[in-house]
């Protein structure tokens, strides 16, 4: 040990410069987008438990999606969009709609 208390070899140069070379994640909006087959009611439960939305936001969301084409569901970091975006995708085929769901970077 040196005497300030750190292991021979340690560099506090070196660890200072690898803590401000740390950036924040880039982030990804899921979308959802409307088609003329699934139903409102399901989409509202979808935005429910994938997305945790409140009823009343996942209304509101689901309303988005119908009037304008799409909507967007949360902006998440890249391994949480992809996932929500597949489980959308495995929950729409286990019910029978083809609701598609997409994301992109903010």
């Amino acid at each position: 040990m040196s005497p300030h208390g750190y292991a021979p070899g340690y560099d506090e140069r070196t660890d200072i410069d690898a803590e401000s070379e740390l950036r924040e994640p880039s982030m990804f909006r899921v979308i959802l987008h409307n088609d003329h087959y699934t139903t409102m009611d399901f989409v509202v439960e979808v935005l429910m438990k994938v997305f945790q939305k409140p009823a009343a936001e996942a209304v509101k969301t689901m309303m988005d999606v119908h009037r304008s084409g799409c909507g967007v569901c949360g902006v998440y970091t890249y391994d949480i969009a992809v996932t929500k975006v597949k489980r959308v995708h495995a929950m729409a085929k286990s019910r029978g709609y083809p609701l598609k769901s997409s994301y992109e970077r903010v």
